[in-house]
């Protein structure tokens, strides 16, 4: 197990240990009663779910983007109330291609939270291992003390560093979403089409092979390479629709060792917001 990803075959050998806690964060953007759905149908033994509309975004303004982040001090609860100590191993999946479990994996990094790893290939990959799957609930836990932020192991930036950064740029930003929603021919989400100018375009789904597995951390380190030249990982900014699959990217590059680049999670719903923002169309 490195510390980003965790295969199918390992969790399954630590499944039954105490210090390990698995999150089903299944999802879907366009119906949000179906992550819900999935896990009831059939889950992970002892998985447990958690609803990134619900319970792992804040209240939304119509100015905050659609997936705010909740509080550090809000998650740190959370993450508690479900048995989560310092000690313990987080392992998410989700069942596309990990978007959702590495939004998880970032919250904790950015709670402070070491010992958090995502599902490489998710649920598909557990089953097709043929692997046991349950449709009861999760045992109850002993919620522990609530989950004190610490250092935060995840940077980020909000929508005025990188308004500022257009005019004197410090960062490079890449954008997650797909090529043709960058351009700003299409938009399914928001109600603005484009892109943040300057920004750079990496839809996330080509992080994955096609088995759904993330590709080598060689392969995903020579990609971002052509991508980004030599500019310093540290000196890149990821940000997506609403700050989830951003994350996506955030993880490949530090699968990759390309590590250090933090995430803009208002994204484009938070900076198309505001109609004083620039935006671009086009490649």
């Amino acid at each position: 197990m490195t510390t980003t990803l965790i295969s199918a075959a390992d969790l399954a050998a630590r499944l039954d240990s105490p210090d390990v806690r698995v999150f089903d964060v299944r999802h879907d953007l366009t119906n949000h009663a179906a992550g819900r759905q999935a896990y009831d149908a059939g889950h992970i033994p002892g998985a447990r779910h958690l609803d990134h509309e619900t319970e792992l975004a804040a209240p939304r303004t119509g100015k905050n983007g659609r997936h705010p982040l909740p509080s550090r001090a809000e998650f740190g609860g959370l993450m508690a109330a479900h048995g989560v100590t310092p000690q313990t191993l987080v392992v998410a999946y989700d069942a596309s291609g990990g978007m959702y479990a590495a939004h998880l994996w970032w919250m904790l990094r950015w709670l402070g939270h070491e010992r958090v790893a995502v599902l490489d290939g998710g649920w598909q990959a557990w089953v097709a291992a043929g692997l046991p799957t349950t449709t009861d609930a999760a045992p109850p836990v002993k919620a522990g003390q609530p989950v004190e932020p610490g250092q935060s192991l995840a940077g980020s930036v909000n929508a005025q560093a990188v308004l500022d950064n257009i005019a004197q740029p410090a960062f490079t930003v890449i954008d997650a979403r797909a090529a043709n929603r960058y351009r700003g021919e299409v938009e399914p989400m928001d109600p603005v089409a484009g892109h943040i100018p300057g920004a750079l375009n990496r839809p996330n789904g080509e992080n994955l092979q096609a088995d759904g597995r993330f590709k080598s951390p060689e392969q995903l380190r020579a990609e971002f390479a052509d991508l980004l030249g030599d500019r310093d990982p540290k000196a890149v900014v990821h940000q997506c629709g609403s700050g989830i699959t951003a994350c996506h990217n955030l993880l490949s590059m530090e699968i990759a060792g390309l590590s250090g680049s933090r995430l803009y999670p208002g994204s484009w719903s938070e900076w198309c917001s505001d109609p004083s923002r620039p935006v671009a169309k086009g490649a």
